[in-house]
This record gives C-alpha cells, structure tokens and sequence, in this order.
C-alpha cells in the first residue's frame, strides 16, 4: 500500500504578479477599468510631454470656443485649453486620492489595532470615532479647509481625517476575532510583547480588507476634492483640478457646456474605474466570494 502522502504535491504558491493578473483579467468590465486607470494615471505622469498647449496661459481672444482641430475639447473662459488643463488636473486629484488612502489606511491600521487589542483603550478612543462619524464628512472638510486656509495639504488633512474613523472601525473588528484565536492565545501565553504579536500575527490578518478599503477611499476622495473645489472651498482656483474646472465653468455651462461635462465624464469614469476594481480584488481576496464562484 503506497504512501498517499507522499504522492500529493503541496500546492503552488500563486505570485503576486498572477494574482494581479488574474484580477485584472476576471471579466471584461474590471479589464476596461484597469486599463481607463491606468491611462489616466499615465496622463497625469507624463502630463508636461502630452498637453497640446500650456494649461497656464491666457488667450482672452480665443476664450469660450468650441472643439475644433486646435483644440480638441474646447477653451475656457479666459481661453486656456480644456483638454490640457484636464490632463493637469488629474496630477492633483490622483495625488489627493492616492495619499488620502495611504495616510487614513496607515492612521486607521494603528488606531484599529489599539482599540481592537486593548481593551482599555478601545472604551475611550471607539466613544471618540463614532463622535467624528456623526459629523457629515463634506461637512467637516468644508470647517478644516476654512480654518486653515485653502492649499493642497489642507485639502488633504479635510479629506483624509473623515475616512480614519471607517477604517478603525474595520480594523477593530478584525482584531477583535483574530485575538481569540489560538495561535494568537499561545503567543499571549509565550510573553510574547505586544508589539510583537501585532505585526506578526494581527496584522496580516487587516491586508487584505485594507487594500479593498483602500480603493473605496481613494475613489472617495477625489470626488469629496472636486466637491470641495466645486464649492470654492478646495485647491485654490488657478491650480489646475478637475473640481476647479468644473467650478469655473459652471457659469458658462449654457455658452459652452464641455467646459463642465468633459472633466465631470472624467471624474466619473475615473471613479467608477476604481470601484470596479475595488470590487474585483474584493472578490479574489474574500474566501467566501471565492467559493461561490467555484460552486457557480
């Protein structure tokens, strides 16, 4: 009688490469999206060598006009291209997207396993997010904002303090259930420090949900920047943005409506883009979605 055990191969390791890949190319709506990020994201990198014209430079006599061949989505009110300015545009709303969800996952990530590890603290800091919850977030970016002086880092702190409160309340309850574990209870009874067992075994157990958190936050903030610039309580208004745009030209909206729609169509596909891939790594990640579609 042969050894089964020894004719059964342990189970490759998937790279992260292939995982990548296998995310991006799990249905044709998640492929569309990766690659509509993807170039937005290329468009903002390589902005200066894409632009057709300066985004900066006033043309009063060209001001208002349609698409033509020169350009191709139109000029704004004091003249500048539109098609270079939404290019522009992108470099502020992707870097406010993507460090909004880096500093509120990072800010969150500590919190979350304070609270959700010690028990003490978890009483006095969660009384302390659901008071920041009960604030509208739109509502507490507008008083930062207007404390501090309209600039990109304030933008920044406005949109990024809103969304820790979400991601400590994640974290929290995944520790919460990781802490009872048994290999979490032998380290504890190993004296095995604190710190240690929290990067070492409470951690992992956060990453996964983290970067699923983290698209929905970034996808969250660069339209809570273009809200915040839509109401003049953003970027300052030369700074070139998508919600700065919009602002500008919603007062020529009936003389030249691209001046609104093209950086609107824009952020909307931009964002929808990311919660379509949010959702993708949300279903190769979770066990459960997993399951469901071997069963399927």
């Amino acid at each position: 009688m042969t050894d089964q055990s020894a004719t059964i191969a342990p189970p490759d390791r998937i790279s992260a490469l292939q995982r990548t890949r296998d995310i991006v190319f799990s249905g044709p709506l998640v492929t569309l999206a990766a690659f509509l990020v993807l170039a937005v994201v290329l468009a903002a990198i390589f902005a200066p060598w894409l632009v057709p014209h300066d985004p900066m430079r006033l043309s009063p006599s060209v001001r208002l006009k349609p698409s033509s061949e020169l350009y191709w989505l139109g000029t704004d009110a004091f003249g500048r291209d539109l098609l270079s300015r939404i290019i522009y545009g992108g470099q502020i709303s992707l870097v406010v997207g993507a460090a909004a969800a880096i500093f509120a996952v990072a800010l969150g990530l500590v919190l979350g396993l304070v609270a959700g590890y010690i028990r003490w603290v978890d009483a006095v800091l969660m009384r302390a997010v659901d008071g920041l919850m009960a604030i509208p977030s739109i509502l507490l970016a507008i008083a930062i904002v207007s404390l501090w002086g309209a600039s990109l880092w304030t933008v920044l702190v406005a949109i990024t303090i809103p969304e820790v409160p979400r991601v400590v309340r994640l974290v929290r309850s995944i520790v919460l259930s990781a802490r009872e574990e048994p290999y979490v209870e032998a380290a504890i009874a190993a004296g095995t420090p604190t710190w240690l067992i929290m990067r070492r075994h409470l951690v992992p157990n956060t990453i996964a949900p983290l970067i699923i958190q983290g698209t929905y936050i970034c996808a969250s903030a660069i339209l809570t920047e273009a809200i915040l610039s839509f109401l003049g309580a953003g970027i300052s208004p030369e700074t070139p943005s998508w919600g700065n745009i919009m602002a500008e030209g919603r007062i020529y909206f009936q003389i030249n409506p691209g001046i609104v729609l093209w950086p609107g169509l824009v952020v909307s596909v931009a964002i929808l883009s990311i919660n379509l891939l949010g959702d993708a790594v949300r279903d190769a990640l979770d066990p459960r979605m997993a399951k469901r579609g071997i069963e399927r």
